[in-house]
């Protein structure tokens, strides 16, 4: 294994340090590196808190910020934060307003910041995405799982919590928001967390893994190396066939790298993907194509598809300042 790293034990802490040390005019560290949050609060906005795993940056450190998150719980490399980061999350970014956690469908997370919700003082509600249309169960969650589209859900939410929505509306736009995305995944080979010091899994050279989680869980099935025209047809296909009949009118079309994808082969399975989508009679209102909730050093990628109203359109283009999204400032 070759990491940029000094150990296995302080990747995590060190790569902290170094973020917070190139951003810091966008945010500070928590007490005990137990979150990052956005330098600047904003008093009486509702406080948007998000965390998991570590190996998915800039998921979702990067999305702190004007426009997005107020905070974020990195936990451990693909090990969910514990409970008392989240609350000492809350304590330091909740201006009087409420928050709201944006969690995805992992056991793990769900559970911690359930346990999180219930002790911290103050009104707190949550959102919870489950955009992979892939598989409904793996070893990490029970339904799907929340992948890419979590960060449709945050920077969507976080623009209507910057204008000033209340906790029970931001809610409801969280939820509305994940019931009209849909993700699906592909790898081309795995990743290699630091303290395993190996593949997670074995995949042959002509082979790939459809239906790939962010974790390197299995997807649907393993099969031949495709062309990207076909392997882009296959996930764009089965996601518009999840969404049915909601799959109309304009959409925000988000290809993501998992980390190990140069933006040429991104680009490449954005434009296949456009192929697809427009067939389907859909409009392309908006796009994002780069490498933004990876799994460490994964070859591969997911197609992501929001079906967008005039508000999520809105909400979209509103002003961002973060580490990995800015626009509009």
């Amino acid at each position: 294994m070759k990491k940029l790293i000094n150990s296995v034990d302080t990747v995590l802490s060190d790569s902290l340090h170094g973020f917070c040390r190139a951003h810091g005019d966008i945010l500070v560290a928590g007490d005990d590196l137990k979150f990052v949050r956005r330098k600047d609060l904003k008093q009486g906005k509702v406080a948007l808190i998000s965390g998991g795993g570590s190996g998915h940056e800039p998921l979702h450190g990067g999305f702190v910020g004007h426009g997005m998150l107020d905070a974020a719980c990195p936990g451990q490399v693909f090990t969910s934060p514990t409970p008392d980061q989240m609350i000492a999350a809350v304590e330091a970014v909740d201006t009087g307003a409420g928050a709201l956690f944006i969690v995805k469908n992992y056991e793990g997370d769900v559970m911690n910041f359930e346990m999180a919700a219930e002790m911290a003082v103050g009104e707190v509600a949550t959102v919870l995405t489950n955009d992979d249309v892939a598989v409904e169960d793996s070893l990490y969650t029970t339904g799907r799982r929340g992948v890419a589209g979590t960060l449709v859900v945050e920077k969507i939410v976080g623009a209507a919590a910057e204008a000033g929505g209340d906790l029970a509306s931001l809610k409801a736009l969280g939820d509305k928001v994940n019931a009209r995305t849909r993700s699906m995944g592909v790898a081309l080979t795995s990743c290699t967390v630091p303290a395993a010091g190996k593949p997670m899994f074995e995949i042959g050279d002509g082979e790939m893994e459809m239906g790939v989680g962010i974790h390197g869980e299995p997807g649907r099935r393993r099969v031949q190396l495709a062309t990207a025209e076909e392997i882009a047809a296959e996930m764009t296909g089965a996601i518009l066939r999840d969404l049915g009949e909601a799959a109309s009118g304009e959409v925000l079309l988000f290809v993501n790298g998992f980390g190990a994808t140069p933006a040429m082969e991104l680009y490449l399975m954005y434009g296949e993907a456009v192929k697809s989508v427009e067939a389907a009679g859909l409009s392309i209102a908006r796009s994002l194509v780069g490498n933004y909730v990876t799994a460490l050093d994964m070859a591969g990628c997911s197609i992501t598809v929001t079906v967008l109203d005039e508000e999520m359109k809105r909400f979209w283009d509103a002003s961002v300042h973060t580490a990995a999204l800015r626009w509009g400032m």
